[in-house]
C-alpha cells in the first residue's frame, strides 16, 4: 500500500503542466520526452486509483499532439492511397517533448503501437468514469485515420527495434485501439468503415501468419520467438482472450521462456543493459494471471515488482541481477548512464496490477 501511494505521488509530481508524463525525469536518453505508449499505461494506472484529473490531462495532451498533426496524417494517407511511396521518416513520431512538439534528438521513431494504446486507454478511462474527456475528438479521428491506413506497414516494435518487421504486439495494440475508437463513437461513417476494415485485417493477418506451430503468438511475422510485449495481446488488448487456446498458449510460453524468479525478460536475445528483467513486464504477466483467476500467481509478480524499488520507493526500468548477456551491460552504462529510475511506466504498471488485486492506497 505504501508503494501504491508513492507511485501515485511520483507520477502526479512529475506530470508536466501540459499533461504529458515524462518517461523518466533524469535518464539521459528519455529526459524531456513523453511516449504515447508509456503515458497511456501510466494514465491507466492513475485512473484506476482515482486521479481522474491527471489522466484527463494526459489524454487531452495526447489528443492535442495528434490533432495538431491531422493535416500531416491526411497528406500521408492521401499519398499512400495514390500509391505514392511514404518514407518512414515522414511518419508521426513515437515520442514528443513535454510541450508536444517533435524532438530534435534522433530516435527510432516510426512506431504504431503507442497510437493504438492511447485510443485503448482513452476508452478505458472514459468508460470507467462515465464521462468524456473534452476536446479529444479531432485527435481520436486523426489517430484512427492514421492507423487504418498504415496498420500493415513494418515499423519499430515496443523496444524501438527491428523496423523491417511486422510485430504482433504492435498489431495487437492497433487492433485494440481501432476497436476503442469505434466504441468512442466520434468517427465519421467513412472513418468507421476504414477502422472496421483494419480491425478485420489485423485479426485475419495474425490468425494466418502470427501464430507459431506451438500455438502461441509470434514476436514478429515469420519468427517463432516470443516477446514479453505479447502478453498485452491477451490482457489488456484482447486480440485473443485468456481462455482462447492462442491466448493461453501465449501467456504460458512467455512465462516459460522469459519469466525468472518473479521478473520477466523482454526477449532472449535482448542485450540492452545486459538483458535484465523488466519491472513493467512483471506487471503485464501478473495482470494476465489476475484476469485469468490466478490471483496467487499475480500476487507473486506484484511482490517481486515492489521488491525492486529503491530505498526511496522508486521503481527502475530493469534490474541488473540474472542478466541474459552480462558482458553487454557496461557498454550501455558508458553510453547512457545508470538504468532509468524512476521509470514512470513501471510505477503505472504497479498501480494497474495493484488495482487488479484490490491493493489500494
Amino acid at each position: 500500500m505504501t508503494l501504491v501511494s508513492h507511485s501515485l505521488d511520483v507520477i502526479q509530481r512529475l506530470q508536466s503542466s501540459t499533461g504529458a508524463y515524462p518517461a523518466s525525469p533524469t535518464f539521459s536518453a528519455y529526459r524531456g520526452y513523453s511516449w504515447l505508449r508509456d503515458g497511456s499505461f501510466i494514465a491507466e494506472g492513475v485512473s484506476r486509483h482515482g486521479d481522474v484529473a491527471g489522466a484527463d490531462a494526459f489524454h487531452a495532451w495526447s489528443a492535442r499532439v495528434v490533432g495538431d498533426r491531422a493535416g500531416q496524417v491526411d497528406a500521408l494517407v492521401a499519398r499512400a492511397a495514390r500509391g505514392e511511396p511514404v518514407a518512414q521518416a515522414e511518419m508521426l513520431p513515437t515520442r514528443f517533448t513535454l510541450d508536444g512538439v517533435d524532438g530534435t534528438d534522433e530516435w527510432w521513431d516510426f512506431q504504431l503501437d503507442g497510437y493504438g494504446t492511447w485510443l485503448w486507454a482513452l476508452r478505458e478511462h472514459t468508460a470507467r468514469h462515465g464521462r468524456a474527456v473534452p476536446g479529444v475528438e479531432k485527435g481520436v479521428r486523426a489517430t484512427a485515420r492514421y492507423l487504418s491506413a498504415f496498420w500493415d506497414r513494418p515499423c519499430y516494435d515496443w523496444w524501438e527495434e527491428h523496423v523491417e518487421q511486422r510485430h504482433v504486439a504492435t498489431l495487437g495494440a492497433v487492433h485494440a485501439g481501432l476497436r476503442a475508437a469505434l466504441e468512442l463513437d466520434v468517427l465519421s461513417a467513412a472513418e468507421a468503415e476504414a477502422a472496421s476494415a483494419a480491425v478485420a485485417g489485423v485479426a485475419a493477418l495474425v490468425a494466418a501468419e502470427g501464430v507459431a506451430p506451438g500455438g502461441h503468438l509470434r514476436k514478429w511475422l515469420g519468427s517463432d520467438a516470443v516477446d514479453g510485449s505479447l502478453l498485452a495481446c491477451v490482457e489488456p488488448f484482447g486480440l485473443y482472450a485468456a481462455g482462447h487456446p492462442v491466448g493461453a498458449a501465449t501467456v504460458a510460453e512467455v512465462e516459460r521462456q522469459l519469466a525468472r524468479d518473479g521478473g520477466v525478460y523482454r526477449y532472449l536475445e535482448d542485450t540492452f543493459y545486459g538483458g535484465g528483467r523488466w519491472v513493467l513486464l512483471a506487471g503485464f504477466l501478473g495482470w494476465n494471471h489476475a484476469r485469468a483467476g490466478r490471483s496467487g500467481e499475480a500476487r507473486r509478480y506484484l511482490d517481486w515488482m515492489a521488491a525492486q524499488a529503491t530505498p526511496a520507493g522508486d521503481l527502475p526500468e530493469q534490474v541488473p541481477g540474472l542478466l541474459l548477456w552480462p558482458e553487454r551491460r557496461q557498454e550501455w552504462l558508458d553510453r547512457w548512464g545508470p538504468v532509468a529510475t524512476p521509470l514512470l511506466w513501471s510505477h503505472g504498471m504497479y498501480l494497474i496490477l495493484a488495482d487488479e488485486l484490490g491493493v489500494r492506497a
